[in-house]
């Protein structure tokens, strides 16, 4: 049996394990559409969503039938979104870390007879494509996974087309400051320093408790490098929304996440 990488040495590599174990244990971003949620799809009747449960405007994304377009659904696998895009009739491309979750993709795309093109890779490096390939970027609330986001935008904004826009899931940094524990029972026991780290935020016991679950390590990223840094990397947010998650008592008092569609208005300097 393989080793588990120690995240503090090699987070890719960790949380590319830990997520294939949240395939193995059904995790609800790794649940495949239903056969009846493509077929509404291909008729033109579908939603998606970047963070828990608001979906997205359909007015963020084109008319996949009228205009064909590229589409990268960016650590976005899992058998959900990419499969509803393709059925909808985006010409869409996966790239995630995780081979379970990728897995789910395949198997969607098997059953419905989808084209799905899919790569296992790292979202802060897209050296696997072209500059400016894609009209559109599909990235669900999964940078809070990376340790440094800034790589993610300017990749993203490299391989976007003029005038592509990148749709994002964010998730609020105001999360990270609480006690995780504590603040499921509902107490909001402010602990942490925003930007937020499961490496060197948590004690060391919490650290052993979430390897030995091998739960996925999470980054709270400032709102500076979450949205500032979308546009130092040439992008122009032009669509914002806020969404809660009911399973998070925090939801009751804020929005704990954030979603934004940004253009690329230049060429990559």
């Amino acid at each position: 049996m393989n080793r588990t990488p120690d995240p503090a040495d090699d987070i890719l590599a960790y949380n590319r394990l830990a997520w294939d174990h949240q395939v193995r244990k059904k995790n609800r971003w790794t649940t495949a559409v239903s056969p009846e949620e493509i077929r509404r799809a291909r008729n033109d009747d579908w939603q998606v969503v970047l963070t828990p449960e608001k979906p997205v405007p359909r007015e963020w994304f084109p008319d996949f039938r009228a205009n064909p377009i590229e589409v990268l659904c960016l650590a976005g696998s899992g058998g959900q979104q990419a499969p509803i895009l393709a059925a909808a009739g985006g010409r869409v491309t996966v790239l995630d870390n995780s081979p379970g979750q990728l897995a789910q993709d395949r198997l969607v795309a098997d059953r419905e007879g989808l084209s799905l093109r899919l790569i296992h890779g790292d979202m802060a490096d897209l050296s696997v494509f072209d500059d400016e390939s894609f009209d559109l970027i599909f990235h669900p609330c999964s940078n809070t996974f990376v340790s440094d986001v800034l790589p993610v935008w300017k990749e993203a904004a490299r391989v976007m087309k003029v005038g592509a826009n990148l749709l994002s899931g964010i998730v609020n940094p105001i999360v990270y400051l609480f006690d995780d524990e504590l603040m499921e029972k509902g107490e909001f026991k402010v602990c942490h320093k925003i930007p937020y780290s499961d490496l060197t935020s948590l004690t060391s016991q919490q650290r052993k408790a979430l390897i030995e679950q091998q739960e996925p390590f999470c980054f709270g990223h400032t709102l500076a490098d979450q949205l500032g840094g979308q546009a130092d990397a040439g992008l122009a947010i032009t669509g914002l929304f806020e969404d809660g998650w009911s399973d998070w008592p925090l939801s009751d008092f804020i929005p704990t996440f954030i979603a934004t569609k940004s253009t690329k208005i230049g060429p990559v300097k």
